[in-house]
This record gives structure tokens, C-alpha cells and sequence, in this order.
């Protein structure tokens, strides 16, 4: 369950950054998903545990994990557009 969401906060961020904000709009829709649901299922995988103690029920929801996912599927999708606009890639 915690993947689901993690992986669905970062689409969502992703959907956000190119419908209200135009980042990444040259590379389009599926792009800006992708790299927010990338940034999100590192950030809820990887990054969370490392800041936080281990969850009881590893099953569970986890509200840190899943704010540490948005935090850095933000990352990666702000990322991702300095890399388009230095490099044009």
C-alpha cells in the first residue's frame, strides 16, 4: 500500500508541475509523471527510512514516508527541469 501511494503522490506532483506550473512542458505529460512517481518511490523507499525509525507494521501507512515522497518527487521533477534548461536535453 505505501508503494501505491508513494508512486501515486509523485504522478500527481508530476501532473501538477506541468498543468499549473509548465515544467517540463516540452518533454510532456508522460515524462512529468514519470519522473515524479521516479522521485517519489525513491524518496518513500529510500530516503524515508533513513530518516526515520522503523515503522512497527511494515505494512501500515505511513504519513512521513509518504510527505518525504512528495518532498522529493518535487526535487526530482525541479531537478529535472534545470537539466532541460541548461543542458536541452
Amino acid at each position: 500500500m505505501n508503494i501505491v501511494s508513494w508512486v501515486l503522490a509523485g504522478g500527481v506532483l508530476g501532473w501538477a508541475s506541468l498543468a499549473l506550473l509548465g515544467m517540463n512542458e516540452f518533454r510532456g505529460v508522460l515524462v512529468a509523471i514519470a519522473l515524479g512517481a521516479a522521485g517519489g518511490f525513491v524518496g518513500g523507499s529510500v530516503i524515508a527510512p533513513m530518516l526515520s525509525s522503523p515503522d512497527p507494521a511494515p505494512a501500515g501507512f505511513n504519513l512521513f514516508a509518504l510527505f518525504v515522497a512528495a518532498v522529493c518527487a518535487a526535487g526530482c521533477l525541479t531537478l529535472g527541469n534545470l537539466i532541460y534548461k541548461r543542458f536541452d536535453v
